[in-house]
């Protein structure tokens, strides 16, 4: 099959339309969750939690704070890698769990981890024992016997309770069951994931297929490899089929139910979205796709930051087009807008556009503006 030429108005909108990002907004939270694939975790509440944020961005109003917890504690929605991904999903991860650390030939760091754990597997086993009995658990509040100490030159240093249930997460042995404000509360997976005769493994090769294609559909264009990363990769591989945008270098992939909809009329809407939002989180295919010059600040010294802590970048259509520089403040009952960062002036429609979605975020959050 030949490649397909595409514009980058084309990849736009075809990245906006996959995120569900258009119009009209959708209106099931579950199913949300299944067509965008993995919502990641993230505590920061300078605005509200990133993966609520997110959940509103599409859903709007018919979105409310707890919802998206709701389904975790029903078990239709699972966390794994600090993402929350469809129950089922956990089908597609279970070969690669029993092949944990990974198939041979193993990576020196993979063979370092190995090492560990099995050094320290009379842990491993009390950590078992404990969350059989008492779960569920915060890291704090379980055994360290281990006698090697986990060693990093970063913040996991010596945190050996949390390695290791990191390491048992991967391997399918413990699973998130919830959060009691920034700690994760850990149980047997057995009791948390669905069960194994009712959602069964998915061989490891075709499961490692399977995810790329559902990242593309929610993604709808991206490039085959990218920099590698934890949790949720960036690239999907071969799926899709093969493309290549106006102005851009090398091939790209593009999911093929997208492209039966480049003949329709593009239906754009304003969006104010989390840092973390998949539209935005691979920071090279968005200054690619969109030439959007944007980074999150919130680690960077005060008087280091352009655009503020926690700045939202503004989607207007199929462009990126400012940051919300925002904050809320529960105590008062206001959200405080510090400013709106707009890279290149915006026409009076997009301002109103921009101020509408400023005055629905407070209100969801049941604040009011405070400029």
């Amino acid at each position: 099959m030949s490649e397909h030429r595409l514009s980058r108005a084309d990849a736009r909108r075809i990245a906006v339309r996959a995120q569900l990002l258009d119009e009209p907004r959708p209106t099931d939270l579950l199913n949300v969750v299944r067509r965008l694939g993995a919502v990641q975790v993230d505590l920061t509440a300078a605005v509200a939690p990133s993966a609520d944020l997110v959940c509103w961005s599409r859903l709007g109003g018919g979105y409310a704070l707890g919802d998206l917890d709701d389904l975790f504690q029903e078990r239709v929605v699972v966390e794994l890698r600090g993402f929350l991904r469809p129950a089922e999903d956990i089908a597609l991860y279970r070969a690669e769990m029993a092949q944990w650390p990974g198939p041979e030939p193993l990576r020196d760091w993979q063979m370092d981890v190995a090492e560990w754990v099995s050094a320290n597997d009379e842990c491993r086993l009390d950590i078992l024992d404990q969350l059989e009995a008492e779960a569920p658990l915060s890291a704090r509040r379980l055994p360290d016997s281990c006698v090697v100490p986990w060693r990093s030159t970063g913040w996991t240093n010596n945190k050996n309770t949390q390695r290791m249930l990191d390491f048992m997460e991967a391997r399918g042995e413990v699973a998130v069951a919830s959060r009691e404000g920034r700690e994760r509360q850990w149980d047997l997976a057995a009791r948390i994931y669905p069960d194994d005769a009712l959602v069964p493994a998915v061989p490891a090769v075709e499961a490692s297929v399977e995810r790329g294609r559902r990242r593309l559909s929610a993604l709808g264009i991206a490039r085959a490899k990218a920099v590698e990363v934890s949790a949720e990769p960036n690239d999907v591989g071969s799926v899709g089929e093969a493309a290549v945008v106006e102005g851009l270098r090398g091939q790209w992939r593009v999911d093929p139910a997208q492209l039966d909809h480049l003949g329709e009329p593009f239906r754009g809407r304003t969006a104010l979205l989390s840092p973390l939002d998949r539209l935005v989180f691979d920071r090279k295919r968005m200054t690619e796709l969109f030439g959007y010059d944007y980074q999150l600040e919130m680690y960077k010294p005060v008087d280091k930051r352009r655009w503020g802590y926690w700045a939202m970048p503004i989607l207007h259509g199929d462009h990126l087009v400012g940051k919300l520089d925002a904050s809320a403040d529960l105590a008062a009952g206001v959200l405080r807008v510090a400013a709106v960062h707009e890279d290149a002036p915006f026409s009076s429609a997009v301002r109103q556009a921009v101020d509408r979605e400023v005055e629905d975020l407070a209100a969801w959050l049941g604040l009011s503006v405070a400029r």
